[in-house]
């Protein structure tokens, strides 16, 4: 007698090997309808792997997270499939799952155009549509390697030969098309039926540029239709959002290709700039960090003593002098030690905070570089503090508060909370990667967070807790960031006094609540989508007078305003009114102040918010009230 343990508990007997397809039908007709595949003892297989032994089987489902890996990696085989069908000298290559979907590469004799990709997506649906049962069988691997180099997949035999000569490979057929896989897959292509195709890009031959150039066709695959629709919705979103295109709209930066990855600040974005930065140093003053400021060049054998030439050598920038090798700091942490050292430290001075925003350089891969996202040249708002064991809990409870606060007043109110604890490699007892882990998940639990666990992904000297924000699409950036080091101050030979009158190293905390202020403030343009809430607008408050009669008047009410420190443009372009309201709508600012001979006769102005909205007339001092509010609630 068989037995089967499912998800819940209960039991199933079986007189017979039974396959996991079979398993799904008896629990219900509409979960072996739904089923995708199944999990055996916690393994990942198809709906057709047979169950031999007692063993606990839960059912998989387009529900499930390895369900929609399933279909979109299904979905790649689908497409080398169609690609196959109409175009029969393209070889095939690799095929993985990626976040929101996948995609293939193909080596094919010209590029794939767009008109390509529409009769591809189509043929994919004809395919899905025939609803082809998909089947596995299992070569020896010289026997696979021959198999596929008499279909002429060349790569594909490259990809199998690499692998052990003693071990089998599987492949999964649909149909006229059959592929190397791991698998699992969906059982048939009828389960395919929500995907797009997106692009074609470049890819070399397995990531290395020495080799030829392959042509990647990217798609996405959902669940349901209403996923697809609602994730193309977001598409279009993001693209209307795009910091680069929102940068170029409102003048905010550029990039140049006279210093790739580094932005050149214009006017109006170098005052967006201003006011993070400014907050952020506000930030500092008001939580009890020291503002400090370390040089952009430190000396090789710095590098060398912190582990950092070793092992990141290839993204640093060099230069030498007199003979004296120099890097251009990519982090701020070694300058921060060195600062710290000066002097004797006592225990009761600790814990010690040291914040700065620190000019740091990494030289990013071109392919890899994103507007102001992903650039070379940045500035974090980096902290460090330095503190014994027992302050770790405390400190990491006091800067989640303080992040969250922080993200509340730039408009994110979601956070995922993410502990990464100790990786196989690493440094120190086990003792002391107990007492960090439980320091940081006791900080997270006083401050009311529910988090999750990352088993091994902490850094080889420390845990760390990992604070993303998603934004109004749903997207989540990793900004904020704590970290536990006992290394680098071992490997820097920092200490104090402990109040046994020896000498003990500190813990440095690393930390960052907006990281990047490059990146974050392209975040915050496309959370906004470039309607700045007005404490941080570039400008603040247009006046605009409907004829030259009223000229002195604009500048004098752009003048009083300006004195209670707003940011103020006037517009006395001999233009229609209709006209400069549209332009500065367009420009997103979130005041126009409308003055005719009426309001310039009564001390008045007509306002008009944001989003065409009209607030009516009012005297000049009750709007400058008003905008004051609102900019110090960060409303």
């Amino acid at each position: 007698m068989l037995q089967v343990t499912l998800p819940d508990g209960s039991q199933r007997d079986f007189d017979h090997p039974v396959t996991v397809g079979e398993i799904a039908t008896t629990i219900g007709t509409g979960l072996g309808k739904a089923a995708l595949a199944g999990k055996v003892d916690g393994k990942l297989v198809d709906l057709s792997h047979v169950v031999d032994h007692h063993a606990a089987v839960a059912i998989v489902t387009a529900k499930d997270a390895e369900g929609l890996d399933l279909i979109r990696h299904s979905t790649a085989h689908l497409l080398a499939y169609a690609v196959k069908e109409l175009f029969p000298e393209a070889q095939v290559t690799i095929g993985p799952v990626i976040e929101n979907g996948f995609y293939y590469d193909f080596a094919y004799k010209r590029p794939f155009t767009p008109e390509d990709l529409v009769a591809i997506e189509k043929r994919m649906t004809e395919l899905a549509n025939k609803d082809e049962v998909v089947t596995r069988r299992v070569l020896p691997r010289d026997e696979a390697v021959q198999y596929f180099k008499g279909l002429g997949e060349h790569y594909k035999a490259e990809i199998i030969a690499s692998i052990p000569s003693n071990e089998d490979v599987s492949l999964y057929r649909e149909g006229g098309f059959e592929d190397l896989c791991r698998g699992p897959h969906v059982p048939s292509t009828g389960k395919l039926k929500h995907f797009k195709l997106m692009k074609v890009a470049g890819a070399y031959w397995r990531g290395d540029h020495r080799n030829e150039m392959l042509q990647r066709i990217y798609g996405t695959a959902w669940a349901s239709k209403d996923d697809l629709k609602n994730y193309l919705h977001m598409l279009e979103e993001a693209e209307k959002r795009d910091h680069r295109k929102l940068g170029r709209e409102l003048d905010l930066f550029h990039i140049d290709e006279h210093a790739p990855g580094m932005v050149f600040w214009h006017p109006k974005g170098w005052a967006v700039w201003q006011q993070v930065e400014q907050y952020m140093r506000q930030v500092y003053r008001d939580n009890g960090y020291e503002e400090v400021k370390g040089p952009q060049l430190l000396d090789k054998t710095l590098w060398e003593k912190t582990g950092h030439w070793d092992k990141y050598r290839e993204n640093m920038f060099t230069t030498e002098s007199e003979k004296r090798e120099y890097a251009l700091k990519p982090m701020n942490c070694p300058g921060h030690i060195l600062i710290f050292k000066q002097g004797i430290t006592s225990y009761r001075d600790l814990p010690i905070r040291y914040g700065e925003f620190g000019n740091c350089h990494r030289n990013e891969p071109t392919g890899s570089l994103h507007g102001i996202m992903r650039v070379r040249g940045f500035t974090q708002d980096d902290g460090h503090i330095f503190c014994t064991p027992d302050q770790v809990q405390a400190e990491v409870t006091a800067f989640t508060s303080l992040l969250q606060k922080v993200y509340r007043d730039f408009g994110f109110t979601d956070i995922l909370y993410r502990l990464s604890t100790r990786p196989e490699k690493r440094i120190g007892s086990d003792e002391s990667w107990d007492k960090a882990e439980q320091a940081l998940a006791d900080g997270l639990r006083a401050s009311g967070c529910d988090f999750e666990y990352l088993p091994g992904e902490g850094a080889f000297y420390g845990p760390k807790i990992e604070y993303t924000l998603k934004d109004a699409l749903g997207r989540e950036w990793q900004c904020g960031t704590i970290q536990v080091d006992p290394n680098l101050p071992e490997r820097l030979d920092a200490e104090y006094v402990g109040e046994d009158g020896a000498r003990h190293r500190p813990l440095m905390l690393h930390r960052a609540i907006v990281g990047s202020l490059e990146r974050f403030i392209g975040i915050l343009i496309e959370q906004h989508a470039g309607s700045l809430p007005a404490w941080l607008a570039p400008v603040q408050v247009v006046v605009a007078g409907i004829t030259d009669a009223q000229a002195d008047y604009v500048q004098s009410v752009a003048q009083t305003l300006r004195a209670q420190g707003l940011r103020v443009a006037s517009d006395l372009r001999n233009e229609k009114i209709t006209l400069k309201i549209r332009e500065h709508s367009l420009q997103k600012v979130p005041y126009i102040l409308v003055v005719g001979d009426k309001e310039k006769t009564a001390g008045t102005v007509a306002v008009r918010a944001r989003g065409n909205v009209d607030l009516g007339v009012m005297p000049i001092a009750s709007f400058a009230d008003r905008l004051q509010d609102e900019i110090a609630s960060k409303s």
